[in-house]
């Protein structure tokens, strides 16, 4: 039986017409075609070439086996080629969806990384919420789900992303904006937009308010953090928010300041534990945590 690298060398003497020609498109060294060539007649126990006019020529005999040995070149380059297209993400997709504060940046900032590594690659983004992760893995509507807060499902696996923090933001000329960080009892003097208090977030604060026995006052609630921020941004009041959403916000439009007290919160990513995911998935799952680890913003004073 001939293996792939003796069908390679074969063939490469074939289009060369030479031991010197086949060496060069191979960039191997001469004896070592030769050798090959010897062993691999010897072993078969027939001529596969003959020397015509000084170039090596198909003996006679082997024309079947040089059919085969075409065919299989040719399958070779097939694969090669569906390989090649599946490293570009030729004809494929991947469909993963993301709570909004994970999205609104971060997803973006991923997606720019993988057109660069799968030029081809589809992708189709839905943003869901917490209460919708369940259904959405389990009716196998996407791959991933990206989330700001791990639930118990016995069905699904939830697996660390990175790590973020609240901040307090305000518009650039409000009374607050210029304090280079804020406690609770201060935050607590001003009415908040958001954040709800059953959301991953909103627990956060809500905790720390009691625990410091303040009221959480939040006159206005918006679910989304980009309804958060143009609300801020036009002083309808002041927010809390997570570090993800105003990773690309400029200090012209809104003023990000630290929270004195404790405010971080663990992100994951969760799949179905009945199936394993693609490699484009788990490309995504890396760029995430690189940009969300990364990020200028889980500093609040930049």
């Amino acid at each position: 039986m001939l293996t792939l690298r003796q069908v390679e060398v074969v063939r490469a003497i074939m289009v060369s017409g030479s031991i010197a020609g086949a060496a060069r498109h191979l960039n191997v060294s001469q004896p070592g075609i030769s050798r090959l060539m010897k062993h691999l007649e010897t072993s078969l126990g027939i001529r596969l070439f003959v020397r015509r006019g000084g170039r090596y020529v198909p003996a006679e005999e082997a024309r079947a086996v040089f059919e085969q040995i075409n065919d299989v070149h040719r399958k070779i380059d097939d694969l090669q080629l569906a390989i090649d297209r599946l490293a570009r993400g030729k004809d494929v997709g991947l469909q993963f969806g993301s709570v909004p504060s994970i999205a609104n940046v971060m997803v973006p900032r991923a997606v720019v990384a993988m057109q660069k590594r799968y030029p081809d690659l589809r992708l189709n983004i839905d943003i869901i919420k917490i209460e919708e992760a369940v259904d959405y893995l389990m009716l196998a509507r996407g791959e991933v789900a990206l989330m700001s807060y791990r639930l118990d499902h016995p069905s699904l696996v939830f697996e660390p992303l990175a790590t973020g923090k609240l901040v307090f933001i305000t518009a650039p000329d409000h009374e607050a904006a210029r304090m280079p960080s804020i406690s609770v009892a201060q935050i607590a003097r001003y009415p908040l937009i958001g954040i709800d208090p059953n959301d991953p977030y909103g627990r956060i604060m809500v905790s720390l308010f009691e625990r410091h026995g303040f009221e959480y006052n939040i006159p206005i609630r918006a679910r989304f953090g980009t309804t958060v921020m143009s609300l801020v941004e036009r002083n309808a009041g002041v927010a809390v928010i997570d570090t993800f959403s105003v990773a690309d916000i400029g200090s012209g439009r809104l003023a990000v300041i630290p929270i004195e007290e404790e405010t971080s919160f663990q992100t994951y990513f969760a799949t179905r534990r009945d199936s394993s995911i693609s490699s484009f998935a788990g490309s995504l799952i890396q760029e995430l945590k690189k940009s969300m680890t990364s990020s200028p913003a889980l500093d609040p004073q930049h």
